[in-house]
């Protein structure tokens, strides 16, 4: 049960209105994924995360999908609070309530700090830090119309390398398509996620950091 979502974007978390890939018991997923679950700890957690075995359900697309999410989380070659930034503004603006459920958990462990948090949901223009409102407007641009306008590219460019931009446009891109998967699924965030993030709600509502 859901205590409290302290954010939440403004016309809400998409859901359908029930769960329509839940993701199958253990004993139904297969000798190879059963044998590969240990993977969960490359993404530090002790427990395999409802993605994984949902987007199983499709073995074929699977395999592959994991070696190149992979590529992009834990092992890509952004920094860490620059990825986990990025993907929660994806996962507010695709209202998708899984991935922000994860990727918070996952952004306060590499350093990403409460108010941070705060800032990924406000409008890039009312961000005070520069680097920050320059990423978060990327990721609006790129969710929204595929296209980096130039000021915003340029800027980009300066701080980042050819390789890092390319990697950027497709951390967007690769988690919004998963998005799109996790809001269809109507799968919830798993029980130790859903502690942490009200936890973070019982700190922001005692700092009165959502009224920043």
């Amino acid at each position: 049960m859901i205590a409290s979502d302290l954010l939440q974007p403004e016309t809400g978390w998409a859901r359908p209105s029930s769960v329509r890939l839940p993701a199958p018991p253990p004993r139904e997923r297969g000798l190879l994924f059963r044998s590969a679950s240990s993977a969960s700890r490359w993404f530090g957690r002790p427990d395999l995360p409802q993605v994984f075995p949902v987007i199983h359900l499709n073995p074929r697309l699977f395999w592959g999908w994991l070696f190149f999410a992979s590529r992009l989380m834990p092992w890509g070659r952004l920094p860490a609070t620059v990825r986990e930034k990025a993907i929660l503004r994806v996962a507010w603006r695709c209202r998708s309530r899984y991935e922000w459920g994860q990727h918070v958990e996952i952004a306060l462990r590499v350093g990403v700090r409460d108010q941070d948090i705060v800032t990924v949901t406000r409008a890039a223009e009312d961000i005070a830090d520069a680097d920050d409102r320059l990423l978060m407007r990327a990721c609006d641009q790129l969710c929204a119309d595929k296209l980096i306008d130039d000021t915003t590219w340029q800027a980009l460019a300066e701080r980042y390398s050819r390789r890092d931009l390319i990697e950027l446009v497709m951390l967007v891109g690769h988690y919004e398509m998963v998005a799109g998967v996790l809001i269809n699924a109507g799968i919830d965030v798993e029980p130790p996620v859903e502690r942490k993030l009200q936890a973070l709600y019982r700190r922001l509502e005692a700092a009165g950091a959502n009224g920043a």
